[in-house]
C-alpha cells in the first residue's frame, strides 16, 4: 500500500507536465521508500524503471538493454532515417541514444534505481550520461530520473559540486523517512501512544512500518520484528551496514560503543580501539548514511563538547536491545530478554519523545504559531554557573539576542508536577534573554499544582496526542 509523499508526488507531476527534458535525482535513505514513489509516479504513464544490481557492467547493460527493446514499438515515433532502436545495444551510449530517438516526439520515462549500483560497476557513466544530455537528450521529451540510496555516492556521483551532473540536472528530491506526525496520520489504525513506540522502534521509515500489525499488541509486534531470528529486522542493520559501507566490523563496534552512551570521539575511538583519526572518518561515513548525528550545544561552536549518538531509530534500537542479547534470543531465551527490554523502554522513549517534541516545533514554526520564528532549534548542556553543576535542556530555540524557547519533555505514566517545569525555569536562566518562552510537555497530563505554576508563570503546557 502507498502511503503519502503526495508533495513529492505533485513535484514530479508538475516536472512531468513541463514537456522538456528533465533531470531527477531522488535520493535518500535505504528503506525509505524512493522505489515505490516512482512506481506510484509511473502508473499510467509510457516509462522504462530499469534497477542496477551489484553485479558486472555488462550484465547491468544487457538488464537495461532488454527493456528498451520490449518497449511497446507501436507507440515510438521515431524519425524515418532514425535506426537506433532496432540495432544491437553494444554500449551505454547506444542504449542512451536509443532512449533519446524513442522520447524524441513523445513523453518517456526512464528511472535508473539503485543508480549507485550502476555507477559503480561502470565508473565512467555519469560522463556518458550527461555527454549524451549534452549531444541529444537536451532536445528530447526524455524525464530521466536517477534514484539511489547510498549518500555518500550519490553526493559524489550526481549531487556534489564536482559531479558531472552539477549544472545538468533540473532538480533534486531528497525523501526523508516521515515525521512522527506524518506516521500518525498514514497509520491511525495504531493508537497515538502505539504510534510513538513504533517511531522509537522504526524511524518512520516506511518499509519497517509496513511491518507493524494493528491487530497485535504493541509488545507482539516489538517482539516479532526485532527478537525473531527469522524476522526481517533481526539483520537489518547489518544488512544496511555490509551494502553501503567497507570494514561493516568497525562501523558496528562504533555504533555499540555510542549506543552503550559513548559520546564523544575520543571515547569511542578508545574504546573501540582505534586512532581518533580513523574513528573522525568513520563517524563522518555514519553521518552521511543519516545513521548517526553530532551535536553542540546550541548557542557554542563545534569544539570540545561535540557529541555523537544513534540519529536513526531502528539503528538506536537495535543497538540498545538487540545486539547485546543476539546469544540468548537465538538460544530461545526471548521471553527473558523481553524482560529487560521492557523495564529498558520508557527510558529510551524519553530521547525519542525528545525528537518527536523538537519535530512539533519545526511545524508551529512553519506554520507561525509560535510566539517567535526561531532560527535555530537544537539541545544546550553545559555547566550552570550559578549552582555550579551540570545542566542540560532538550529543547532549546532562538531568533535574536532577545528572544528564545526552552522546553522539556516528560515521558511517564504519570502527569507531569509543578517541579518539573519550576526545573526547566531554573535551568532556563542559564541564558540572559529578556524574553523566555517556556513549554513543558507530557505524555499523560500535568498535575493541578503544575497547571497553577504555568499559569503564574505564563509557561505553555502542551499535551501529547
Amino acid at each position: 500500500m502507498f502511503v503519502g509523499r503526495q508533495n513529492e508526488l505533485r513535484r514530479l507531476d508538475g516536472l512531468y507536465n513541463s514537456g522538456k527534458f528533465e533531470c531527477v535525482i531522488v535520493h535518500g535513505r535505504l528503506r525509505a521508500g524512493k522505489t515505490a514513489l516512482i512506481r506510484e509516479f509511473t502508473q499510467g504513464k509510457r516509462s522504462i524503471h530499469f534497477t542496477a544490481q551489484e553485479t558486472s557492467s555488462r550484465e547491468n547493460l544487457e538488464n537495461l538493454t532488454r527493456l528498451i527493446k520490449a518497449f511497446p514499438a507501436d507507440s515510438r515515433k521515431l524519425p524515418a532515417d532514425s535506426g537506433k532502436s532496432k540495432k544491437d545495444i553494444d554500449s551505454y551510449d547506444d542504449a542512451f541514444g536509443c532512449v533519446s530517438d524513442i522520447s524524441r516526439s513523445e513523453r518517456v520515462i526512464l528511472a535508473i534505481d539503485d543508480y549507485q549500483f550502476l555507477a559503480a560497476a561502470q565508473r565512467d557513466i555519469s560522463d556518458t550520461i550527461c555527454r549524451q544530455i549534452d549531444v541529444s537528450l537536451n532536445g528530447s521529451m526524455l524525464m530521466l530520473i536517477l534514484c539511489g540510496s547510498s549518500a555518500p555516492k550519490m553526493m559524489s556521483e550526481t549531487l556534489g559540486f564536482e559531479s558531472p551532473f552539477h549544472g545538468r540536472r533540473t532538480a533534486q528530491i531528497s525523501l526523508d523517512p516521515f515525521t512522527f506526525f506524518e506516521t500518525k496520520r498514514y497509520y491511525s489504525d495504531f493508537s497515538a501512544f502505539d504510534i510513538a513506540i513504533i517511531f522509537g522502534l522504526t524511524g518512520g521509515v516506511p518499509r519497517y512500518l509496513e511491518l507493524m500489525d494493528p491487530d497485535l499488541p504493541i509488545e507482539d509486534n516489538i517482539r516479532r520484528s526485532f527478537f525473531d531470528p527469522s524476522s526481517f529486522l533481526y539483520e537489518e542493520p547489518a544488512n544496511i551496514l555490509r551494502r553501503e559501507v567497507r570494514d561493516p566490523a568497525y562501523y558496528n563496534a562504533i555504533l555499540k560503543v555510542i549506543a552503550a552512551g559513548s559520546a564523544k570521539n575520543s571515547e569511542i575511538a578508545s574504546k573501540t580501539g582505534l586512532e581518533t583519526s580513523a574513528c573522525t572518518a568513520y563517524l563522518k561515513n555514519l553521518m552521511a548514511l543519516g545513521i548517526v548525528g553530532k551535536h553542540t550545544p546550541l548557542t557554542e561552536k563545534s569544539g570540545k563538547k561535540t557529541a555523537y549518538d544513534i540519529a536513526d531509530n531502528m539503528f538506536n534500537f537495535w543497538y540498545r536491545f538487540v545486539s547485546g542479547n543476539i546469544s540468548s534470543i537465538q538460544s530461545g531465551l526471548v521471553d527473558r530478554v523481553w524482560r529487560g527490554v521492557a523495564q529498558g523502554i520508557p527510558q529510551y522513549m524519553t530521547t525519542v519523545f525528545e525528537g518527536i517534541c523538537r519535530q512539533w516545533f519545526e511545524q508551529q514554526n512553519q506554520a507561525g504559531r509560535l510566539p517567535l520564528k526561531y532560527a535555530e532549534i537544537g539541545r544546550w548542556w553545559g555547566v550552570d554557573p550559578v549552582w555550579k553543576k551540570d545542566s542540560a535542556i532538550p529543547i532549546v530555540a532562538y531568533s535574536d539576542d532577545d528572544h528564545a524557547i526552552f522546553a522539556d519533555c516528560v515521558w511517564s505514566d504519570e502527569p507531569a508536577q509543578s517541579g518539573a517545569l519550576a526545573s526547566l525555569e531554573e535551568r532556563s536562566r542559564v541564558f540572559r534573554y529578556p524574553n523566555r518562552y517556556l513549554y513543558l510537555f507530557s505524555r499523560s497530563g500535568f498535575s493541578d499544582e503544575c497547571a497553577g505554576l504555568a499559569r503564574r508563570i505564563g509557561a505553555n503546557l502542551v499535551m501529547f496526542e
